[in-house]
């Protein structure tokens, strides 16, 4: 019989990290849009975006279904143990969403929708933060069943990683003006980046010291022989990266900040994937423990096989066609 595990895991990484990378460079660019200047480079920095941003969140979906349908069991004790950030990240992408649109047509609140991006952006973010140090920190779990309060996922360590997103994803949107915009509004782009980079930087170590400290199974992992020969090139490549990247954001070149940020972010994915798998409810259920029934996954690769490429291409396409710099006068170019 086939073993259906391991390929909805790498669909399902996948989409979470394709999320995390595409809509958090847009996320980003909310959250640098509250520093903006002017109305000429908000709108600047809204119409770099524009094109792509609602399809990046596609992945969202993706990653959300996906954990349903193929790991029902980690579904059903992620989500009420996080219900509350979820559920004000939704509420915040559903503001930003309309904040998008409105500020193009409400010419009278203008202001008002100005901000309602920048801080639906803003708290998306953080609550996506929150969600993820949680899930690092892991559940309270007896048997089949989350047991904790609705207000566990509120710690100082998902605080700081909510922090450390924020930042993350600004330095992702940082990268995204450089490339996509000239002039001042390019320039400015450069000095958050370098900002956004530090304070990334600061709380990589951070979070690398702390989740260790903090759990002895991922202490183990990480610094058992000969673990820590075979993993020891992470946190060589993630430095090596690092460099680039401060480089990157201190001469002239446009497209390696972002690729650099991009190139962090898979790095930080890659760490956390090493300390956790092969569980999906951490410290209580791996994978194949929380999956569902062969035959369930098969029925599901099924129309998966055939939706994938089509996500893949379409949005491949919507990045080449609205591909170069984009302009007040006359969009891209």
């Amino acid at each position: 019989m086939i073993d259906f595990v391991p390929i909805w895991t790498l669909i399902l990484g996948a989409g979470v990290f394709f999320y995390v990378l595409l809509d958090g460079f847009d996320l980003g660019v909310g959250i640098l849009y509250g520093f903006a200047k002017s109305r000429d480079e908000r709108n600047l920095m809204v119409n770099s975006i524009a094109p792509v941003w609602d399809g990046n969140e596609t992945w969202l979906v993706l990653g959300g279904v996906g954990l349903l349908a193929a790991f029902p069991l980690a579904f059903a004790i992620i989500m009420p143990a996080v219900y509350f950030p979820i559920l004000v990240m939704l509420l915040a992408l559903a503001f930003r969403g309309v904040s998008f649109e409105f500020r193009f047509k409400d010419s009278e609140h203008h202001t008002f929708w100005d901000r309602g991006f920048w801080v639906g952006s803003t708290v998306a973010t953080f609550a996506q933060g929150l969600v993820l140090g949680a899930f690092i920190q892991g559940f309270k779990v007896d048997g089949r069943h989350f047991v904790g309060t609705s207000f566990d996922f509120l710690t100082p360590f998902s605080l700081f990683t909510a922090l450390a997103l924020v930042a993350g994803y600004a330095l992702l949107g940082a990268g995204w003006l450089i490339l996509k915009t000239e002039g001042e509004l390019q320039q400015r782009a450069r000095r958050q980046g370098r900002s956004a980079f530090l304070a990334v930087l600061i709380a990589v170590g951070i979070v690398s010291l702390w989740t260790p400290l903090a759990n002895a199974d991922i202490a183990a992992r990480w610094f058992s022989w000969p673990n820590i020969a075979f993993f020891a090139p992470v946190p060589l490549i993630t430095a090596a990266l690092a460099y680039w990247e401060w480089r990157s954001l201190n001469n002239a070149s446009e497209a390696a900040p972002f690729v650099g940020a991009m190139a962090l972010f898979f790095m930080s994915y890659v760490g956390i994937a090493i300390s956790l798998f092969p569980m999906i409810v951490p410290h209580h259920y791996s994978l194949w423990q929380a999956a569902s029934a062969p035959s369930t996954q098969a029925f599901l690769l099924l129309g998966t096989v055939f939706l994938l490429p089509v996500i893949l291409m379409y949005t491949a396409w919507s990045y080449w066609v609205f591909r170069g710099k984009v302009r007040a006068d006359i969009g891209y170019h």
